[in-house]
């Protein structure tokens, strides 16, 4: 992984001596983001795990290596903290700090059972409860910025996804190194170094290092539409167009995102419960969508497509008659007084 180093945007934004969370499953990526961010300095890591309990034994399996693991970086962690002079005394440590070393949380969910409460697929629900889960460590461990390992050939699967779905800008963005979302009131910054890595790379980086690491025999599985992505479809297009389309797809995707942040920038705070259907009507029609998905996405509403967006938008329309519309999840949104707002 040449292209990451010490002194990237990552190490320098968020540095080494404080606390951060990083989500770990088991798998080839996040163990290596684990041993990389061990081996640059980050002592104060607290590895989260959320067990989908999925998988049977698999999933208890990976939870116990995870453990395993924390566990044998803490030692080596303090092992070495207590080798090292204090840079105010010169001396040695008696003992470490009682917030340092590789710390460990474990959670569980079931992943099936949410998903068919929520009628929400095994993956999105899945991704729904694992943020949760962060959000409830962050409150708890006073610390609202977690590492995770979504690498370059995520984001382009991600774009292709979202494209297939008729995302407009704000899907095709995808992912960003550096991005915010609200989950159960907690702002959680979420960070990912790998972003510019190539699976292939982390692949050399694991076989370089000697890491171990859990296979994951479902992402060999074809159901889920992101491996069919992976699989099928990505070499499906660079064997019919005779090239390496992922470099291409990568960079619209960082275009994308760097023009969706602007667009951001240019939107007022919408987390508030209501909306001025005067001040909506005011704006452009693209930052109009762009202050919907905003807001909606802040009063926690799931699965927001096109369509979803677009009836929202209508309430704000002079010549609608229509007061309310559905959303996912049973729930609506509705106009009155001047304001939209949800039922």
């Amino acid at each position: 992984m040449e292209r990451l180093s010490a002194d990237s945007r990552v190490t320098r934004d968020f540095p080494p001596n404080a606390r951060y969370l990083i989500g770990v499953s088991g798998g080839r990526d996040s163990v290596a983001l684990l041993h990389w961010l061990i081996s640059l300095g980050y002592a104060r890591l607290v590895v989260c795990h959320l067990n989908h309990r999925l998988r049977g034994r698999s999933s208890d399996a990976d939870a116990r290596f995870v453990k395993s693991l924390v566990e044998r970086y803490h030692k080596e962690v303090v092992g070495q903290a207590l080798r090292l002079p204090n840079a105010r005394t010169g001396k040695r440590s008696a003992r470490p700090t009682t917030d340092g070393g590789i710390q460990f949380e474990l959670g569980s969910a079931n992943i099936r059972a949410l998903g068919k409460r929520q009628k929400m697929s095994i993956e999105a629900a899945a991704r729904e409860a694992r943020y949760a889960f962060f959000a409830e460590i962050a409150r708890r461990r006073k610390c609202r910025t977690i590492f995770v390992a979504h690498h370059a050939d995520d984001l382009v699967e991600t774009f292709l996804i979202n494209l297939f779905r008729g995302a407009g800008n704000a899907g095709l963005a995808a992912m960003r190194e550096i991005s915010t979302r609200r989950i159960n009131g907690i702002d959680l910054t979420i960070v990912r170094p790998f972003l510019c890595v190539w699976r292939n790379e982390i692949e050399h980086y694991v076989n370089e290092q000697r890491l171990r690491f859990r296979e994951d025999a479902t992402n060999k599985n074809l159901t889920p539409l992101r491996n069919r992505i992976r699989h099928r479809i990505i070499p499906y297009l660079e064997r019919i167009l005779g090239r390496n389309i992922r470099q291409n797809i990568w960079r619209t995707a960082m275009i994308a995102a760097d023009e969706e942040k602007w667009m951001e920038s240019e939107l007022h705070d919408e987390t508030r419960a209501d909306l001025s259907v005067v001040k909506l009507r005011a704006l452009p029609i693209a930052l109009q969508r762009r202050a919907l998905l905003r807001w909606l996405r802040a009063q926690n509403v799931a699965d927001l497509g096109f369509d979803a967006i677009e009836r929202v938008r209508s309430l704000a329309d002079r010549d609608t008659r229509i007061a309310k519309v559905n959303l996912p999840e049973n729930r609506h949104a509705r106009r009155r007084s001047g304001k939209i707002f949800l039922e």
